[in-house]
């Protein structure tokens, strides 16, 4: 007995001791991290603008072809970490030496990266912002009685940047008061921070390093086989319809029907990146739309619509296409928001209630780690006053610029929507931290719908883009804030040092993106349904906006009942994946990925299916190597591709054609 009892002191003794260690070695490595400023660098900063511009150009491309981007905040942290090794190595080389690559100074990169490129992405380069424009204008129909001639506004440089700053500068600064409520108080989990937290942290280990490495050199690898594969590509692009991206795989019928593998390694490395069911929605969605449904009601031409129409008019099939997509959006998009607002709701309701239950004994089970962050996110504080004073600063810019800059959106619009922004910011915020849905496009299409029926026929389409645009840059920002928030208090990154990075970062993608969208918008036929960069968010973005003006008589005939039923195929598939078993309801479909192939096509969904194809047979054959490298090899076939976008841009700005035409005809 007596020795039981001296084992179990010496257990004791020992749990004790590593205690004590681990406690020493927190303390150390929390005397170790540099002052905030000291964490931003010249080299960090170099490398989120080259990350920035890298990924605003790849982003551009997804949104102006497809509209649907994956995240790629895990590809920006294995970029970053890539190109400061590669400095160190060179300054090395050349007998220099550089300053340790810390967790801080990885963090701070990996914000201002993503807030860069954040803005092409959200900026409404695909949608509400080209929507603007003479040619979307002339897709939703010059003679819909809601589409005015007066709401044109092409696509211009200085306006474009001016709306930038005035309307994403104001959503960083919401919700800055209630960062130690959301983060620490609340605890909210924030998935996509506490992720991107974890792969930044196990890259600064002896074993974390070992591994990276191993994800340098596929990333390396596949990046320059993408790029090599897409400037080989190019010399058989010579025309309309011509080169690899047009090979009709399942032959020419379905090739007609937009079935095809285009061998896009952008989209393969989106697929292997997005979950399977996203991959598997989407091709359901291509299946049920491009193998179904649009060959059979464009043989009921004559009928439903008029037979001397162009397919491109909003009354004939297209009109079928854009609407039927928009309830499918419309459907997904209100039950997840009253969704994440149930969740919210519930959430504040108990904690309130247990927070008069809870005792001084809580506070003492909290564990060292979380002390010790929650120590430096207080002790770094951002003074309220100076979030306050920005913010009101910010918003009477914005409550003159905007009107003037669009006079169809009246001032007092303005000034209701940044009234109402804190409350809209906190609700979306913590509905993220709870669930990783940003729901900020579905605020600004409740903000548009709102706004096009209150301004009426002649204002409305401009008022409610714009007003959508504003609501949407506000409350998108501020989540994108508290994620960030959530990953420097899991790398003990200042608060100071993260606002001021992600708002660098945000001026950059405030001039970047714009840029950027200039080069496809010179080089490219943007907006062109039969062409590559369809833009296909920009002509639903219109057609909403005409709704909120015209109401129901936009649609064509018998488009309404197929609306209807669309709008509750969303709702219910929804119910169904939240009330069945999880090995049912893993299978049910998405609504919002099945959407974008009845617009865009269905080649895009293949190449992404067949990205998920190799992650499926990977994980089958050596699921381990599988768990480290997927994420390495999609950013590589992604970033490669994506980086031969600019010279092909810039060869086509100068117009340098490719030499050869590869196209693919019938035998007679």
């Amino acid at each position: 007995m007596g020795n039981v009892n001296m084992e179990e002191i010496k257990e004791i003794e020992r749990a004790e001791r590593e205690d004590l260690e681990e406690m020493n070695n927190e303390q150390e490595e929390l005397k170790r991290i540099a002052p905030w400023k000291k964490q931003m660098t010249v080299r960090g900063f170099i490398v989120s603008l080259v990350i920035g511009i890298i990924y605003s150009v790849i982003v551009l491309k997804l949104n102006l072809t497809t509209g649907l981007v994956p995240n790629l905040n895990v590809s920006a942290a294995l970029l970053a970490y890539v190109l400061v090794r590669a400095w160190a190595k060179l300054l090395h080389k050349a007998g220099f030496v550089s300053t340790p690559f810390t967790p801080q100074e990885n963090t701070i990169i990996q914000t201002c990266a993503v807030a860069c490129y954040s803005i092409a992405f959200g900026g409404g380069f695909g949608s509400y912002l080209l929507g603007l424009n003479r040619k979307t204008y002339d897709q939703a129909g010059v003679d819909s009685e809601g589409n005015n001639p007066e709401g044109i506004k092409e696509p211009g440089l200085g306006w474009m940047i001016s709306f930038l700053f005035v309307s994403c500068f104001v959503g960083l600064l919401a919700l800055v008061p209630l960062r130690k409520i959301m983060i620490i108080d609340y605890k909210l989990a924030y998935p996509s921070g506490t992720a991107t937290a974890v792969l930044i942290n196990g890259f600064h280990t002896p074993k974390g390093d070992k591994m990276a490495k191993k994800q340098v050199h596929g990333f390396l690898k596949f990046f320059s086989l993408s790029f090599l594969w897409a400037f080989f590509q190019w010399f058989y692009a010579g025309g309309d319809r011509c080169g690899f991206s047009q090979f009709p795989t399942f032959g020419l019928k379905a090739w007609k029907n937009s079935f095809y593998f285009d061998f896009d390694m952008t989209y393969v490395g989106a697929g292997m990146i997005c979950s399977h069911l996203v991959n598997l929605s989407l091709l359901f969605g291509a299946v049920l739309s491009w193998g179904v449904m649009w060959p059979l009601i464009g043989g009921l031409k004559g009928e439903w619509f008029l037979s001397t129409l162009p397919e491109s008019s909003m009354k004939s099939l297209n009109g079928y296409k854009v609407f039927i997509s928009i309830a499918l959006i419309l459907g997904d998009g209100l039950y997840n928001f009253l969704k994440i607002l149930f969740f919210t709701a519930r959430s504040i309701h108990t904690r309130v209630k247990n927070s008069k239950l809870k005792t001084s004994s809580d506070d003492q089970q909290q564990h060292l780690d979380d002390v010790q962050r929650n120590e430096l996110f207080i002790r770094e504080s951002i003074p309220v006053r100076l979030a306050c004073a920005g913010y009101t600063i910010f918003s009477v810019i914005s409550i003159i610029v905007i009107p003037l800059m669009f006079p169809e959106l009246k001032w007092y619009y303005v000034v209701i929507a940044y009234i109402l922004a804190p409350s809209l910011c906190f609700c979306n915020a913590y509905g993220a931290g709870l669930t990783d849905m940003n729901m900020a496009y579905n605020y600004g299409k409740v903000a548009l719908f709102v706004l096009a029926a209150l301004s009426g026929k002649e204002n409305g389409v401009v008022a409610g883009l714009v007003g959508c645009g504003l609501i949407k840059s506000m409350v998108s920002i501020s989540s994108d804030l508290m994620h960030d928030f959530k990953t420097g208090h899991l790398t003990l990154t200042s608060p100071r040092s993260m606002l001021l990075s992600q708002a660098i970062g945000t001026a950059i993608g405030c001039v970047v993106a714009p840029l950027t969208f200039f080069l496809f918008y010179k080089a490219f036929d943007l907006g062109n349904p039969d062409g590559e960069y369809k833009a296909p968010y920009a002509l639903i973005y219109r057609n909403m906006a005409i709704l909120g003006v015209q109401g129901f008589s936009a649609l064509p005939q018998h488009c309404l009942q197929l609306c209807y039923g669309f709008f509750a195929f969303a709702i219910a598939t929804n119910l169904l994946r939240d009330f069945t078993p999880k090995n049912i309801g893993k299978w049910i479909p998405l609504p919002m990925a099945m959407a974008v192939p009845f617009l865009v096509g269905a080649y895009f969904a293949i190449d992404m299916s067949v990205g998920s194809l190799v992650v499926y047979v990977w994980h089958k054959l050596n699921g381990k190597k599988a768990g480290l490298m997927v994420p390495a090899v999609a950013s590589g076939l992604i970033c490669g591709e994506g980086l031969w976008l600019l010279p092909s841009s810039i060869l086509a700005l100068l117009k340098v054609r490719p030499p050869i035409c590869m196209n693919f005809l019938a035998t007679t």
